[in-house]
This record gives C-alpha cells, structure tokens and sequence, in this order.
C-alpha cells in the first residue's frame, strides 16, 4: 500500500481558489445530505502557555475519505528555530479500507477552505447588488476573503481597519496592486463597518468584541470568520437581534463561535437560527429574502470543509504527478 506525501510547496501548486470554493460547497451539501460523520473536536494545550494543538476529524460517505488535521498556534519560540509559529497537518484515510492514503501539509487547507467559506455565504446571503465590502482584520485571511469573495460578487470598493498599523499598511499596499481596487484605510472599525454591503470579520478574536450593532445597515451581510474557540469573540451579541443567522453546523456554534455569545447572553435562543449553510446551498431553506434583512454567517471551520478540499488535492496530485510515495508496510 503506497502513501503519497505532499509538503507545503506541493500543496500551493495544486491550489485553484475556483476548485477549493466547488470543493468546500459539495462539502456541505455533503453535510446537510447525512452523509458526514464529524466528532467533537479536541484541543490540548500546554500548560502555564497559549500554546496547543486542535485536532478536527470526519467521514464522508459521498467521497469514501476521512481525515484527521492537526492545526497548533502559539508556539512564539519557534521562529527562533527555524520554524513558525503554527503548523497544519492533514491526514487522508480511504474510509472503505482505513488505508491511509496521503500525508499532506496543512497550511493552505486551513487558510483557503475559510475563504471558500466566507465567499460561499455571501454567494447565498448577500445581496446579488452588493459592491462594498468591509473587512475588520488585515491579516494573512483577509487576503484571502477578499480574493474568494470577488468570485461571486462585484466588489468595487473595500474599507478595511485593522488594531495593527503597520499589519493595515501592508494589506493596503497588497491588496491595492494584486486587485486594483480602491482600498480604504479605516482609523476606527466603524469607518469600515457603516458603508459595508459585505462585512467580513477576519481578526484573531483575542481583543474581545469590535462591531456594534448601531454600526450595520440593513441589507448588510456579515460572514464572521475570527471567533472559532468559546474564548474568541468579533461581535457584540446584540448585532445578532432580529438577524437571519446561518452557521456552518449549530451544535458547533453554539458552543464556540460568534453565536455561542448570543445564546450565552440571551440575546437569542437556538430556535432563532435560520439554518446551515449547507441547507440553503442544497435548497431545503430559502437564503435572502429581500434587501433589508440583516443575514450573519457563523463558521467556526468543520472537518468536512479539510476532507472535501484534501481529498480534491489529493486526487490532483496524482494526476499531475506531485508527491512522494512510499509503504508502510509491503
């Protein structure tokens, strides 16, 4: 039984952004179809450190994969050695037989099929005029939602804020060659918030909540990307009020993402979610309904986004001819 091994630069080779959206949305009909089984994820982290490691697995029928990603964070001494900070890992297993199939670095699954995420909801819940997008964090993500998301909208313009000067420069200056668009510097996050059609939430979480509900207009759709863990939080909990809420899964987002806060503070009850995303794309619940309503997307990151985009690679590489092989046993 042969193994492949795909390492980082491998992996970016193989990445088409149009792919990793198709990939991503077949994962969640896949998931609102029954035919994903995904266990509660489990962290560890090391003591006296906001250092750790998570680990999310699952199975796909429709595909016959399954796949384990180990994703850590917060190792600050690593650069000193060479390595960085956090490291992704995914590993490929054939659910009719356990072989394990493909060993492959980790890093751009992570950071890609959160992009497919955030420009798949708004495919399905902005409005279909929508051209100004705000962004709330100018990291390595926001680059990324701003390229996934101008696949399904014609975005003319982006205000963009960021905590960190020199991180908000950085994006600008990018952004602004790779897209040619007008791209805004914000010095509050309600410059980028009040203008936005699109809002997409893309910090670490850390700095507790930023948007202000009196900030967003109607028709607005926000996509929050940053709070995946119980401890992380974008959003005040009253912006979610009368809004249409979407998560990636409800049992995952009550207990760790944007919409856990709302339900903690009582702000609204499970009942008032609207739906999984996966409902809307497979038509069994009907996305925007008209151009004032106020539609929040809430992902905190399933494993079956990491299978349906690894299990796409995976097949490519062999196509192409990408990777090592090897055995395990003969």
């Amino acid at each position: 039984m042969e193994t492949l091994l795909l390492n980082k630069d491998e992996v970016g080779s193989l990445i088409d952004l149009d792919k990793v959206q198709a990939a991503v949305e077949d994962g969640y009909r896949s998931f609102n179809s029954g035919m994903v089984e995904q266990p509660p994820f489990m962290a560890l982290h090391v003591p006296g450190s906001k250092s750790g490691v998570d680990f999310k697995a699952g199975l796909d029928l429709g595909s016959n994969f399954m796949s384990i990603k180990a994703s850590t964070g917060g190792f600050d001494k690593n650069p000193e050695l060479g390595l960085p900070r956090g490291m992704n890992t995914v590993l490929l297993f054939e659910a009719s037989t356990s072989a394990l199939r493909c060993i492959m670095d980790g890093t751009w699954i992570t950071g890609c099929r959160t992009g497919a995420a955030g420009a798949i909801s708004a495919k399905y819940l902005a409005r279909k005029d929508a051209k100004i997008l705000g962004m709330i964090g100018a990291g390595n993500q926001a680059r990324r939602q701003l390229r996934a998301v101008r696949r399904v909208r014609d975005i003319q313009e982006v205000y963009v804020w960021d905590a960190f000067e020199p991180v908000l420069d950085g994006f600008i200056e990018e952004m602004s060659k790779e897209t040619g668009l007008p791209i805004h510097k914000c010095a509050t996050a309600e410059e980028a918030v009040r203008p936005a059609d699109i809002l997409f939430t893309v910090t670490l979480g850390r700095m507790g909540p930023v948007v202000k509900r009196e900030w967003v207009k109607p028709g607005t759709h926000i996509a929050c990307i940053g709070a995946d863990m119980p401890d992380k939080q974008e959003m005040h909990p009253d912006v979610f009020l009368g809004a249409k809420i979407v998560n990636d899964s409800i049992d995952l987002c009550i207990k760790n993402g944007e919409t856990h806060h709302a339900v903690e503070e009582g702000i609204i009850k499970v009942e008032d979610i609207h739906g999984e995303i996966g409902e809307i794309i497979l038509g069994k619940k009907p996305g925007r309904e008209n151009d004032e309503e106020i539609t929040i997307f809430d992902t905190v990151g399933m494993a079956i986004q990491d299978i349906a985009m690894a299990s796409m690679l995976y097949k490519n590489a062999l196509e192409q001819g990408l990777g090592t092989k090897y055995a395990f046993f003969e």
